[in-house]
Formats: C-alpha cells, sequence, structure tokens
C-alpha cells in the first residue's frame, strides 16, 4: 500500500498548487487521491508510511484564506477537510491534548459543539475538532466556572444540543489545558464559518 502511495504523489501535477490530491478524514487520517478526486467526493488512499505521515505533518499550514495545504517544495497541495484542519486527541490519562500532527495543545481560546455532538476548538495552532473516540474523556473532564462537572449540571442546550433557541455561552474550564474558565457555545452555523477554514479549497476560476 505504502508503495502505491509514493507511486501516486510521484505523479502529482508539476505545477506551483495542486487540489483534489489530498484530504484529511474526522478521524486525522490522511489520505491520498491518486486520480485527483477529493473534491468529487473520493474516497481516496490511507497514508501510514511513518516517513511521509511526519513529512507532511512538519509542512502544514494554511494562508490567509483559510486553505489548508501541505506544502511539498514549491508546490501547495490544498487538502480537503472532512472535519476540521486539525484532530485533537487525548495525549495522556491527564486530558492533555495534542492535534493529528503530534502538536501539543496548550491554549484554547473557546470551545463550541454542534448539533451533530461535534466538539470544536480555537487553539494556538488553528481549528480543531475532538475526535469521537476522545469526546466523552473531554467532556468528563471539563468543569463549570463554579467547579462542578459540566455533565454532572449541564445547560439545557447542552442536553439538547439541536435544540435551536438561543442561548448564553456556557463557562468551563479544561484543566488539563487552560487554568482559566472560557466560553463553551451552541455552534448554529458550519464549523468552518465559526472558525474562518475551508473546507474544499478549489482552483481558481
Amino acid at each position: 500500500m505504502d508503495s502505491d502511495v509514493l507511486a501516486a504523489m510521484a505523479r502529482w501535477p508539476d505545477v506551483p498548487d495542486a487540489y483534489g490530491w489530498l484530504s484529511l478524514d474526522a478521524r486525522g487520517r490522511w489520505r491520498l487521491h491518486p486520480e485527483g478526486d477529493a473534491l468529487a467526493g473520493g474516497p481516496g488512499v490511507s497514508i501510514s508510511n511513518p516517513g511521509i505521515l511526519a513529512f507532511i505533518a512538519r509542512n502544514y499550514g494554511h494562508d490567509e484564506q483559510g486553505r489548508w495545504f501541505f506544502q511539498n517544495g514549491p508546490q501547495r497541495v490544498f487538502v480537503r477537510l472532512d472535519a476540521a484542519p486539525l484532530i485533537l486527541r487525548q495525549a495522556d490519562e491527564a486530558g492533555r491534548l495534542a492535534t493529528h500532527t503530534d502538536r501539543p495543545v496548550t491554549r484554547v481560546e473557546r470551545w463550541a459543539l454542534d448539533a451533530g455532538g461535534r466538539l470544536y476548538a480555537a487553539t494556538e495552532h488553528g481549528p480543531g475538532m475532538v475526535e469521537d473516540r476522545y469526546l466523552p474523556g473531554v467532556l468528563e473532564l471539563m468543569r463549570t466556572a463554579a467547579g462542578r462537572p459540566l455533565l454532572e449540571d449541564p445547560p439545557g442546550w447542552l442536553a439538547d444540543p439541536g435544540t435551536t433557541a438561543a442561548h448564553a455561552p456556557e463557562t468551563v474550564l479544561y484543566p488539563a489545558v487552560n487554568k482559566a474558565a472560557i466560553p463553551l457555545v451552541p455552534l448554529r452555523e458550519p464549523a468552518s464559518t465559526a472558525f474562518g477554514y475551508i473546507e474544499r479549497p478549489a482552483p481558481p476560476t
């Protein structure tokens, strides 16, 4: 499989920018699209080679428009984002967070929970979504401003994330990252709009 990935990478267009060749799924897995079909929703081929993964992680960034890309020498390979630019995981039993690119998260400015139960965060590295298998652990460690476990004293909208009524943000503490309480808000718009990133960067027309 890794030899197939390397062969596909060798066929990337020899142009300054490439679109439709790379995607990031909701579990932080990079997928290569040998047919350039990422923008059309193609599933792609999972990348597992540690060297390639480390190379992509070191060279992953974004532009002022909120388009995320892998910098491959002089070429930018823009990424289709299936969930968020960064996928967040608990890195240890204390609940410290790290991105899917293995960068420790030391600051979260705000949290947002959407109607589907997906938890997003504005971190110092960019917008991220907590990977689904770590979500229960993250919510379990959150505390209200009064110091109570959030899941024992949730705001009404957290108990029913799909409600359309307007609610004031909850202020929560996640001790493994922040020493002060920060807002947790219900997300009523697409995460890409709320956090300023482009899910499917497309070539200029």
